[in-house]
């Protein structure tokens, strides 16, 4: 156990507590006053849409471990 105090804008450093540094966090506090902090990721709307397809990412990370078939275009 570690005893955190808030500074003066009710801040805590949670690097005492040997927290990867993560930047970026969901948060809600439980009924008995204990905040959870879970490490969070945001993206865009057009990236959530290319993850959430399974046969496109499939498509181009096998295109990835194939660069032989990579079509070299002209530049106009």
């Amino acid at each position: 156990m570690v005893t955190l105090e808030t500074d003066t804008r009710s801040r805590v450093s949670l690097k005492r507590l040997g927290v990867p540094e993560h930047r970026q966090y969901l948060a809600h506090v439980e009924d008995d006053g204990t905040i959870v902090l879970i490490p969070a990721v945001v993206m865009s709307e057009a990236e959530a849409r290319f993850r959430n397809n399974p046969d496109l990412v499939a498509r181009i990370e096998d295109n990835r471990q194939h660069p032989e078939r990579l079509v070299r275009r002209r530049r106009r």
